[in-house]
C-alpha cells in the first residue's frame, strides 16, 4: 500500500534528514502579521498541539466554502441580472470574514506552537502545506460570489484563470524548494488573505451592490480592476521572484543542481492538469464550466491538490518526484472523449465521476501518509502525547 502511494521506504528514510528551511521577506509578514502572531501564540495553552490548529483552519475554509456553495450555487446570488436567485443574507458575509481572518491566523501561529512546544517535525509541515494546497481553490471562488455573475462582473473563464493562477503560484513555490532546498514565502499569500477578509467585511457594511461601479480612466467594472490586480500579483510578484530563487541557486551553487530536465520535473502534472482541464471547458459542447462551475473547480482543485501534495512530499524526502500523476490517465481519457465524440449532457456525469474519484483518491492519500508518517516518528497527529514503543 505504501509503494502505492509513493511513501517508499526509501522516501520514509528520506524524511528522517529532513530540515525546515524557509524565508519570509514579505514586508506585510515582517511588519504585521508574524508580530500579531508572535503576540497571539501566547494565549495558546501548550497542550493544544501544532496540528489541531492547522487542521481547525483549514475546517473554518471549508466552512465559508460550504455556507456559500448552499446560497450561491452558480454565483447569480450577487447578480442583479438574474433576479430569480435569492440574495446571499447579509450575516454570512460577517461570518466568513471571521472565518478567513481566524483561518489566516491558525495557519500562521501553527508552526509557532511547534517551536513553542517542542514538537516540530516534518509531519506538521506536510500536513500544514497539503491543506494549504487544497485551500487554493477557496480564496477564488469565494470572491466570485462577492461579485456575482453577471452585471460589472467576469464571466467564468475569467475566475477560472484567477484559480488557475492562484495553483500555478503555489507550486511554483514547492518547485522552487524542490529546487533549491529552501521555501521562500510568496509575499501574495498574507495581502490576498488581509484583503479577502478585508473584502467580507466591506460588503458586510455595504452590501454586493456596492461593487457594481466602473472603474474611471480604465472604464471597467470593479471586478476587472481586481482581475488585473491579481494577475499583475501573479506575474509581477511570484513568477519572476521563483525563477530568480531557482537562477541564484545555481548561480551561487546552493541549490540541488539538477539538469534541466529534472528541474522541470514538478511542473509537469500541474500543467498537463490544467491543460487537459481547460481543453475540456473549451471544447465541451454542454458548456460544462458554464453549467456546473463549483463542481467544475472544485475538481481542478482537489485533483491539484494531490499533485502538490506528492511533489511536497517528494522535495521534503529529497526524492525524485513523479512525472504524471496517476488521476491525469482517467482525466486524459475523459478529455479526449469530449473532444472527439462529444457527448454533451453526459459530460456532466463524467465531471461528476471523475470529481468523485479525485476527492475519494485525494482523501485516501491523505489520510494514508499522514498516518503512516505518524507511525515512522512514532506521534500523535492531534496530540502532543508521544506514542509507546
Amino acid at each position: 500500500m505504501a509503494g502505492l502511494v509513493g511513501l517508499t521506504p526509501r522516501v520514509l528514510s528520506g524524511f528522517t534528514n529532513y530540515k525546515y528551511s524557509a524565508v519570509d521577506t514579505s514586508p506585510i509578514g515582517k511588519y504585521i502579521t508574524h508580530p500579531f502572531w508572535n503576540w497571539v501564540v501566547e494565549f495558546v495553552p501548550l497542550w493544544l498541539a501544532p496540528n489541531v490548529l492547522t487542521f481547525v483552519g483549514f475546517l473554518l475554509l471549508l466552512c465559508n466554502y460550504m455556507i456559500m456553495t448552499y446560497y450561491d450555487l452558480e454565483f447569480y446570488a450577487s447578480s442583479n441580472d438574474h433576479p430569480q436567485y435569492s440574495s446571499i443574507p447579509n450575516w454570512v458575509w460577517l461570518i466568513c470574514a471571521f472565518n478567513n481572518f481566524l483561518s489566516h491566523t491558525l495557519d500562521g501561529i501553527d508552526g509557532k506552537q511547534a517551536r513553542r512546544t517542542q514538537s516540530s517535525n516534518p509531519l506538521g509541515e506536510l500536513f500544514d502545506h497539503g491543506l494549504d494546497s487544497w485551500a487554493t481553490l477557496f480564496l477564488p471562488i469565494a470572491l466570485y460570489s462577492v461579485f456575482g455573475r453577471g452585471d460589472y462582473s467576469v464571466g467564468v473563464f475569467h475566475i477560472y484563470s484567477i484559480l488557475l493562477g492562484t495553483m500555478l503560484s503555489f507550486i511554483s513555490s514547492h518547485w522552487e524548494k524542490y529546487n533549491t532546498g529552501v521555501l521562500y514565502l510568496p509575499w501574495g499569500y498574507d495581502a490576498s488573505q488581509l484583503a479577502m477578509t478585508l473584502f467580507y467585511l466591506i460588503t458586510f457594511f455595504g452590501g454586493y451592490e456596492m461593487w457594481k461601479f466602473t472603474v474611471p480612466i480604465i472604464n471597467q467594472p470593479a471586478s476587472v480592476m481586481i482581475e488585473i490586480i491579481v494577475h499583475m500579483g501573479f506575474l509581477g510578484l511570484t513568477i519572476p521572484t521563483t525563477l530568480y530563487n531557482i537562477y541564484k541557486s545555481y548561480r551561487d551553487k546552493t541549490g540541488k543542481m539538477r539538469c534541466f530536465k529534472e528541474a522541470m520535473r514538478p511542473l509537469v502534472s500541474s500543467l498537463s492538469l490544467f491543460i487537459l482541464l481547460i481543453l475540456w471547458a473549451t471544447f465541451s459542447k454542454y458548456q460544462i464550466m458554464e453549467k456546473h462551475p463549483r463542481l467544475f473547480m472544485w475538481t481542478t482543485g482537489t485533483a491539484f491538490s494531490n499533485i502538490a501534495c506528492r511533489l511536497i512530499v517528494a522535495q521534503m524526502s529529497n526524492t525524485r518526484c513523479e512525472l504524471f500523476n496517476p488521476l491525469l490517465a482517467p482525466l486524459s481519457a475523459i478529455v479526449g472523449y469530449v473532444i472527439f465524440l462529444r457527448p454533451g449532457y453526459m459530460e456532466m456525469w463524467l465531471l461528476w465521476m471523475y470529481c468523485t474519484l479525485a476527492t475519494t483518491v485525494h482523501l485516501f492519500y491523505g489520510i494514508f501518509v499522514v498516518r503512516k508518517l505518524a507511525e515512522f516518528f512514532r506521534i500523535n497527529v492531534f496530540s502532543l502525547k508521544k506514542l509507546s514503543k
